[in-house]
């Protein structure tokens, strides 16, 4: 099989809490072709979408160490037809790269995509959340989304609660979540002025009920085909709202409450109906805050533990997507002979 990871530049890699590399690692641990590449290496000759590609040089034994693996692996560099790959797993940090989707659009009759094309452009921001509708809808927090100030003000004056959540619309790892208290409204608008910036270059902020047990950090749980396959506890650092390992957070071992799998049973069904075979969920007391498509981490986190594998649960699932599709494919070729066997008689 043939994988292509489309993702941030390997010299960005992390390897000590990479959850990429994990996958990478994992798929070549299994003698699979792995090629990377990242957006800007995306091009078109004579129509076809093609990635001028890293290909990893396929060793007789992979090292168990993931940091020595990355710090040995070799590459040639190709230009390969993207349609060419059995699948091709998108592991780009936000925001979404809108035009790197247009490229893809081409190949998608022809290679599994994970996550789909369509589910990372209804679900890319932390909007998607207010989607969800049903029981699913319940575990949502209200939300308000605005370039209004004078909107978002009346909101904060009218809410039951002291305080709510003000965060850029686009923005990921924790990057500008506040607290605003009602008592300190007044610097509010100072606060919108920065947040939403001049009018000819304006940004939506999301305005979120604050839910109670925030200070005390979220849950990250991991999702794979609508079901949860592990999750960790992300504490704050002393002083810190933001409980982003990014951010100074820390992790500690975690098992899903009844709440938490209610959750996970009632958002599943629409990530799989919106082709978001892979997420992360960002919980907190019950709640869903976010919903990360793009590139969720976690896997070395939870790995370490639970004493877990999840990176080879996410590689089966891709071997077993493809092993089905070429086995439609294989049927529809040998009906179609027969057919044209028909004909000739």
């Amino acid at each position: 099989m043939k994988l292509c990871f489309l993702m941030y530049p390997w010299e960005r890699v992390e390897p000590d809490g990479d959850s990429t590399l994990r996958l990478i690692h994992e798929a070549a641990s299994r003698g699979l072709t792995v090629a990377i590449t990242t957006p800007n290496n995306l091009t078109v000759r004579d129509s076809v979408a093609h990635a001028f590609c890293n290909v990893l040089k396929k060793t007789p034994k992979v090292s168990s160490n993931v940091g020595s693996f990355y710090q040995r692996a070799e590459f040639k560099r190709c230009k390969l037809p993207l349609a060419g790959f059995d699948a091709i797993i998108l592991r780009t940090n936000p925001p979404l790269d809108t035009v790197a989707l247009n490229f893809l659009d081409s190949v998608r009759n022809d290679t599994f995509i994970m996550n789909s094309l369509d589910g990372l452009r209804v679900a890319n921001n932390k909007l998607y959340p207010a989607s969800f509708t049903g029981d699913a809808s319940r575990y949502v927090p209200s939300t308000h989304v605005s370039k209004s100030r004078e909107y978002l003000e009346q909101v904060l004056l009218d809410s039951p609660r002291e305080k709510m959540i003000l965060k850029p619309l686009n923005g990921f790892g924790g990057q500008g979540v506040i607290v605003v208290e009602k008592n300190a409204r007044q610097n509010f608008r100072s606060l919108l002025d920065f947040y939403i910036g001049a009018e000819n270059s304006s940004n939506y902020v999301i305005l979120q009920d604050y839910v109670d047990g925030a200070d005390e950090g979220d849950v990250r749980i991991l999702m794979l085909n609508g079901e949860p396959i592990g999750a960790m506890r992300r504490v704050p650092a002393e002083g810190e709202l933001r409980s982003n390992i990014h951010a100074g957070g820390r992790e500690k071992k975690h098992i899903l409450t009844r709440e938490e799998k209610a959750l996970c049973r009632a958002v599943g069904p629409q990530l799989v109906r919106d082709g978001l075979y892979f997420a992360g969920l960002d919980v907190i007391n019950g709640k869903l805050i976010e919903v990360n498509v793009l590139s969720p981490g976690g896997i070395t986190r939870i790995n370490r533990l639970n004493r877990v594998k999840l990176q080879a649960q996410i590689i089966d699932f891709v071997q077993n997507v493809v092993s089905a599709k070429n086995l439609v494919a294989e049927r529809k070729n040998a009906f179609r002979k027969a057919i044209e066997d028909a004909e000739i008689i």
